[in-house]
């Protein structure tokens, strides 16, 4: 179950947050091989200025199209990582016309007791996921 919290400057449609959207999730689910009805996302849209993602000396330039993509899901295998890195990159580029340039990806894995889906519960820990 990843929850997907995606940064971008404002100025967007809701078309095109969407698009991102169900583009984020279907690469999470190739990646993740998670169900499609596994879909938790947040977007927040940052006033110009208000978003900084330099390059970390790598020599390239961001747009006003940066995106950050960050994903909270439990532990995922390197291979499943740089699978999601690479779809992300790909269709972000084909299906919403972001450079590759203007994409940061951040994973956290966390453990089985950090999900609450409601009620109050633990889930994963009771065994009713």
């Amino acid at each position: 179950m990843p929850l997907i919290r995606i940064d971008i400057l404002e100025g967007r449609s809701d078309a095109e947050i969407e698009t991102m959207l169900d583009t984020v999730q279907s690469c999470a689910v190739d990646a993740f091989e998670v169900p499609d009805s596994d879909r938790y996302q947040i977007v927040t849209e940052h006033k110009p200025g208000r978003l900084i993602a330099k390059d970390t000396g790598l020599g390239f330039e961001r747009t006003d199209k940066v995106t950050i993509v960050h994903v909270f899901t439990s532990p995922r295998t390197p291979e499943m990582k740089k699978k999601f890195y690479r779809l992300l990159a790909d269709r972000l580029k084909s299906n919403c016309g972001i450079a590759q340039t203007d994409l940061f990806v951040a994973v956290t894995p966390n453990g089985v007791g950090d999900w609450s889906f409601a009620n109050g519960e633990a889930q994963y820990m009771t065994g009713r996921l």
